[in-house]
């Protein structure tokens, strides 16, 4: 069984300050954090992203963005344009939801196309993308065809939860993603994901990145037991 260390675990991390009633001073103190404990990227609202970037701009730490968020029944061509206003403001990845409701009812073909859109935006800029299934509202069998779907579009990789929707992310959802779509894209563990042993096993199934807003809960609880991995 693979050991991972706190510093790889932290690599994984999209660190989330997402809520409603979070502040600019929610966003700096949290940057900060990032900075200090070697995360990945500061996963941001819209509104959001140029000061992440400009607190951000010096370090290793990227910043990410939510687009169609949480619910992700925003126009397709406000997607785009979220996605691309937020590359201007200094966004390095892309968090989209899927229209959930578009997908439940089978319209596959204009799931895609919002998808399409965003990728359309991001691309040129090298900006990754990655499509929140928000699994918890998915069978097994939907949750392979949002994969599947994900992959036609040109996205990056597919994520489990917004953490603001019916259940969070689960292993059994994740090894679905991993088995449809692993060798051709990443996978993503977010929402509920609040220790240790959790990330590690997520990162253990296959998946490369986590969504969390517990960075710091997981990680000082590698060392919980008087020993650090």
């Amino acid at each position: 069984m693979k050991s991972f260390t706190i510093s790889e675990v932290a690599a994984t991390i999209d660190h989330a300050v997402l809520k409603p009633n979070q502040t600019e001073r929610d966003v700096i103190s949290n940057a900060q954090m990032c900075m200090r404990r070697g995360v990945r990227s500061l996963c941001v609202r819209p509104c959001d992203v140029g000061l992440a970037a400009k607190l951000l701009a010096r370090s290793t730490v990227d910043v990410s963005v939510v687009v169609g968020f949480p619910h992700g029944s925003n126009r397709a061509e406000t997607k785009a344009f979220e996605a691309r206003q937020a590359i201007r403001d200094g966004a390095r990845e892309i968090d989209m939801v899927m229209n959930i409701g578009q997908f439940l009812a089978g319209h596959d073909d204009a799931v895609r196309k919002d998808i399409e859109g965003v990728v359309a935006e991001a691309k040129p800029a090298k900006v990754l993308v990655k499509v929140i299934l928000e699994t918890g509202y998915l069978d097994p069998e939907q949750i392979a065809r949002a994969c599947r779907l994900a992959e036609s579009a040109g996205a990056d990789f597919v994520k489990t939860s917004t953490g603001f929707g019916e259940g969070a992310a689960t292993p059994e959802a994740v090894a679905i993603m991993i088995r449809t779509v692993g060798k051709t894209m990443q996978v993503k563990a977010s929402g509920g994901i609040r220790d240790w042993d959790a990330a590690v096993g997520y990162l253990r199934q296959g998946c490369t990145r986590l969504g969390t807003g517990s960075t710091e809960a997981i990680l000082d609880g590698a060392c919980s037991d008087g020993r650090c991995y």
